[in-house]
């Protein structure tokens, strides 16, 4: 079994009101460090079998028909996570 990450965002030139929100947030809690955030999603698919590039030629279809609104959002990555990554 191998797990798939798909990380979408929206596009540069829409507005993310919930970035801000966090923004905001971030600055009333002291952390004036941190001047812009936006807000994506992050999907895992898990797989039977090897990760093969026709598989992922597949995932990224899926990601641009399915899992992202291409309108307003950018797939940014597709990629391999090795499970044990993920137990840290």
């Amino acid at each position: 079994m191998a797990l798939i990450v798909v990380d979408v965002m929206p596009k540069a030139e829409i507005l993310d009101p919930q970035g801000k929100a966090v923004t905001r947030a971030l600055a009333r809690l002291g952390h004036e460090a941190v001047g812009d955030v936006r807000v994506g999603k992050r999907f895992e698919l898990r797989v039977d079998g090897d990760v093969t590039d026709a598989l992922l030629d597949e995932v990224r279809e899926v990601a641009s028909e399915v899992l992202a609104n291409t309108v307003i959002e950018d797939v940014v990555e597709v990629r391999v996570v090795d499970e044990a990554e993920l137990a840290r």
